[in-house]
Parts: C-alpha cells; structure tokens; sequence
C-alpha cells in the first residue's frame, strides 16, 4: 500500500457568530465523534477533554497520552491532536475561547498569572479523584443546563461555573502550586513565552527578547529557568523544533522549504539545528512519521 508523503491535517476554527463556549457529552459509538477524529487536527479555541468512561488515547503534537477514566486534557489554541477511542469510551468535551476565560474577571486574572491554569493546560493529563469527578459531573451539567437555555447573563454564569470547575481541576495537580499573588517573575517568564510564539520565526536568539522585554539576557535566562525548570534558549529552541516537525508531519513540504518557512537561510545550518535539537535528521524524522501514521490508523 502506498502512503502519502505526510499525515493529513484539518483545521477548525471558531466563528464569531458562534457561542464562545460550548459543552459537549460525547460517545465514541457517536458517528460525528468518529468523524471529528478521523484526522489530526488543530483550532483556534481551547478544549477540554473528559474522559469519563472507558479508555482512549489522545495524541498531541505526535506525543500519545493515554487517557483511562477520569482523566482530563486541556488542548490548547494550534496544537496538533487526535483522539481514538473505543466503543467504551464516553466523556464531555468543553470548547471556549480565550477572550471567554480571560474577560475581565479579577478573579480569574489571578487563577491565571498565579500559575494555576498555565500548570493546567502544560501537564500531560489529570487524573480526578472520584470524588472530586461527582463534584465536577455536578457543575459540568448545570453549565449544559445554561447552554441549552435562553436565560438572562447565562453567559456570565457558564463562565463563572467553568472557573469553578477549573479550579476543581488544579487541585488535582501534584506538587506545590503558587495561589496567592501574582508575581512579576511570572508574568516576565508569560510575556516571553507569548513573545515567542508570535515571534519564533524571525527572533532566534535570547538577546532578542531581552531587548523587547528590556532586560539582560542573562536575568531572562535566569527567571525563566527559575520559574520553568529549563533556560530560555531552550523554549526558544523547543518552540522551532516543534514547527518544523509539525510541518515535516503534516505537509509535503521538503526540508529546504521548511527551513525558509523558520527563518533559516543556510539550510546545512538548519539540518545540523533539526539533528542537535531532536537526535534525528530532517528525513529520517519524516519517515519515522509515515510509520506512526500507519501505526495509528491501526489502533
């Protein structure tokens, strides 16, 4: 059988005229579940999955993450995932947009810089704790309750009922979170994160963001090592390593081309960043990704 020369890609996005959150019971015997995961895709929202029952993986970013009951995943804005269950597996599926979250509630400006939702969306799954699971099945209906109704402020109270269930959700986190203030450390480490995401491409070294955030590259390293575990470079780096096995995956798109699509113009240069960065070189890497397609399409 002869194989594409990348795995297929589809693309959702959210619309305006459409509600910026949205609540979702599913079961895989649902054929438009099915259907929604036949391929690798991506969105412009953010989703939570439940799994409530039964067993499925979640593949994100090429990475796969078993999902047993009572585990939820938070999926961010352009990440790259594809869930497969089986004739068991059911759960809820919770779809919002950022401005949704963030919308000018001092409350949960502080849940956010604290460090609590960041933790969230950046952990490899939760796992709930039954009884903590009825109180969050609890909340999870009285917002599909609000959904499907035409209340006055139903939004507020989606949005207030979804902090509650988030917050639920972190405290299932292992390890010491901060909760009280917001610090400067961690809103200096959010801006450079998000600085890189918009920027990876045409920005390469630390100096670069240290000038836009007018610090030294030397405390930029310092604080983000601090507050991450690893040195800014290396989210630098991450980040470039990421696109490009995303577009070595997903498109027909040769290694020259992808190298100017980063911002390499020397393109031996980015083959020797592609092989120190991941241990692979660009083609082999590409093929290792035929084999993963094939093999996922068997589960």
């Amino acid at each position: 059988m002869k194989y594409p020369e990348y795995f297929p890609l589809q693309e959702f996005k959210h619309k305006e005229a459409d509600l910026p959150f949205e609540i979702h019971p599913f079961n895989w015997e649902d054929e438009s579940v099915r259907t929604h995961n036949a391929l690798p895709h991506r969105q412009n929202f953010i989703e939570i999955i439940w799994v409530t029952k039964g067993h499925s993986t979640l593949i994100v970013d090429m990475q796969k993450h078993e999902m047993p009951a009572n585990s939820v995943y938070c999926i961010t804005s352009g990440q790259i995932h594809q869930l497969i269950g089986n004739e068991h597996t059911e759960g809820y599926i919770y779809q919002f947009t950022e401005d949704f979250l963030y919308m000018g509630e001092h409350e949960f400006d502080l849940m956010y810089h604290s460090g609590l939702f960041q933790a969230f969306s950046r952990s490899a799954g939760i796992e709930v704790d039954s009884q903590i699971a009825v109180e969050m099945e609890e909340i999870t209906l009285k917002m599909m309750r609000e959904a499907d109704n035409l209340y006055l402020l139903r939004t507020e109270l989606m949005r207030r009922y979804l902090k509650i269930f988030l917050i639920y959700l972190t405290r299932q986190l292992r390890g010491t979170l901060q909760t009280t203030i917001q610090t400067r450390n961690i809103e200096l480490v959010e801006k450079f994160k998000n600085m890189v995401e918009a920027m990876f491409k045409t920005k390469k070294k630390v100096a670069d963001f240290a000038r836009e955030l007018s610090v030294t590259p030397n405390y930029l390293n310092e604080i983000v090592k601090k507050i991450t575990g690893y040195p800014a470079s290396h989210h630098i780096r991450q980040r470039i390593v990421l696109e490009a096995k995303r577009q070595a995956a997903y498109s027909d798109v040769c290694m020259k081309e992808v190298a100017w699509n980063l911002g390499f113009s020397d393109i031996a240069h980015f083959s020797k960043f592609f092989k120190n960065s991941t241990g692979t070189n660009f083609s082999d890497f590409k093929k290792e990704c035929l084999v993963f397609a094939t093999t996922t399409n068997d589960i």
